[in-house]
């Protein structure tokens, strides 16, 4: 687990900007590259020329910095951060999908409503649409003009309070609501800031709003689409889109190196059409945007296939798909389920380093790799999961 980085002075973050503050955060990134370096050595040579604060101030972008790649890419050698503020931005691409999304909708201008570091205010510029950012932390909006500068960005923030502001000037409103509260991050959206009773009002509204991934359906205003969107294989976040924005109810979007595909609920026949059956030669793991949408059976359609169980989120089909929207399979063979057996046909099989998938089934991956106490020479991926209310073990080979 990374070291918990100090919080941001707004004096010394100023100073930052300075040309004397450049010069030793430019210092600071240099002397901190190496994985290995000693920081207490690099912080002592620094304060030779520098004060204490103003040394922690550098360092601690330093090391945002090099956090941030993960994020913001190549970006984030010019950007400024905040611990949280880091934490809680939008990765880039995620960020820069959505702007697409206002500017295909001929969005010209926007209002970010509680922008942070600016992830999303950023994103907007970019993609030519006059932005402005709303920020009651003065840390923060600091930090996000910072970023505005750095980048030759276009745009304004706003020391304010979102929720007093009229937003009706811009095309479109933007909020991301912090969900954390004293007990750290909360999933009760009564307890975000600002509150849901806020989020409600502003989807009335051209507007967006970047939500966790495990809202429930029910809890998505009528007329609103609700998309969530994964990045690389991990979901990363919902957002809901409303007035002329929303063009479906439910939407799965996946980006991956070679771009973004998008599916929803039109392009999905339904339960009624997309039954149950026995497992074919291939099987197909729905992305985690794919689930959360609810659009498993789309991704079956796509596939020419069917589920393996009703609750269960697995595919299985007579055919070879490779799909955005999905792991790909083929089905080398079924293996018995119970753990002795079981490790007795992968002993047989000369298997040593096993990857263990599961679904559906009350078992530890990594408590059950120990115990099957495996040593041969092969691989193979193990999946875990349940067919037709009984449990399954199905060794695979991915495609």
């Amino acid at each position: 687990m990374a070291a918990r980085l100090p919080r941001v002075d707004l004096d010394a973050f100023r100073w930052l900007l300075t040309d004397e503050g450049q010069g030793v955060l430019a210092r600071a990134v240099e002397e901190t590259a190496e994985t290995d370096h000693d920081e207490l050595a690099v912080q002592a040579q620094l304060r030779r020329s520098t004060s204490a604060d103003h040394v922690a101030a550098a360092v601690t972008q330093a090391e945002l910095r090099r956090r941030a790649v993960a994020k913001f890419g190549d970006l984030a050698a010019r950007m400024y951060f905040t611990p949280d503020g880091l934490e809680q931005a939008t990765r880039l691409s995620v960020a820069t999908h959505r702007a697409g999304r206002l500017q295909a909708a001929d969005t010209r201008s926007a209002v970010d409503l509680g922008c942070g570091i600016g992830g999303d205010l950023l994103a907007f510029a970019r993609a030519g649409i006059t932005a402005a950012g709303v920020e009651l932390d003065p840390v923060r909006v600091a930090v996000a003009q910072a970023n505005l500068a750095a980048l030759g960005l276009d745009g304004a923030v706003l020391e304010a309070d979102a929720t007093t502001l009229d937003t009706s000037p811009f095309d479109v409103a933007f909020a991301d609501p912090a969900r954390r509260g004293g007990r750290g991050r909360t999933f009760h959206v009564d307890e975000w800031t600002p509150p849901w009773p806020f989020v409600e009002d502003l989807l009335r509204r051209d507007a967006c709003v970047k939500v966790a991934p495990g809202i429930p359906h029910s809890l998505v205003p009528d007329g609103v689409e609700a998309e969530w969107v994964s990045d690389r294989g991990e979901v990363k976040e919902a957002a809901l889109w409303s007035g002329r924005l929303a063009t479906v109810a439910r939407r799965a979007t996946v980006i991956g190196q070679g771009g973004l595909a998008t599916l929803t609920e039109e392009d999905d026949p339904g339960s009624s059409v997309i039954g149950v059956g026995d497992l074919g030669a291939f099987l197909y793991e729905p992305d985690g945007a794919v689930i959360r949408a609810g659009l498993v059976t789309a991704v079956a359609a796509g596939v020419g296939g069917w589920l393996i169980d009703r609750k269960i989120a697995y595919v299985t089909s007579e055919e070879s798909f490779r799909t955005t929207f999905a792991r790909s399979y083929r089905l080398l063979e079924q293996l018995p389920f119970r753990e002795k057996p079981l490790r007795a046909a992968l002993r047989a099989r000369g298997i040593g380093r096993l990857t263990i998938k599961k679904r559906g089934v009350d078992v530890s991956p990594e408590q059950l790799r120990k115990r099957l106490s495996l040593h041969g020479e092969d691989e193979a991926t193990l999946v875990l999961t349940r067919a037709r209310g009984e449990g399954v073990a199905l060794l695979v080979k991915p495609f």
